[in-house]
């Protein structure tokens, strides 16, 4: 486990979904490991494909790294994130002058 600054690395199988068709364009990384992505852990997905032809759908299975962060960093992100959420209710309601 990590502690308030040391982060631990930890590879896990995963599933990769890419698709280009009239209905849906996506790409979507699904980790096959039963813990959870936390505010400050980053994920590093080796040799997926980032495109497809237009028209197609391919789903791969490959192997993700994630570097889980520490409790130091995993506090900062929760707080980085809360100010960059503020930002967003700085919504002005007032009238629109006309010439």
């Amino acid at each position: 486990m990590s502690g308030w600054i040391g982060r631990e690395t930890i590879e896990v199988p995963c599933t990769v979904e890419i698709e280009q068709t009239p209905e849906s364009l996506h790409a979507h990384v699904t980790l096959d490991a039963a813990f959870e992505i936390e505010p400050g852990d980053e994920v590093q997905v080796h040799g997926a494909p980032t495109s497809v032809p237009y028209g197609e759908r391919i789903v791969v299975q490959r192997t993700a790294t994630i570097t889980r962060a520490g409790k130091l960093e995993r506090l900062w992100t929760k707080l980085a994130g809360h100010f960059e959420l503020t930002e967003l209710y700085e919504v002005s309601f007032s009238e629109r002058r006309r010439l």
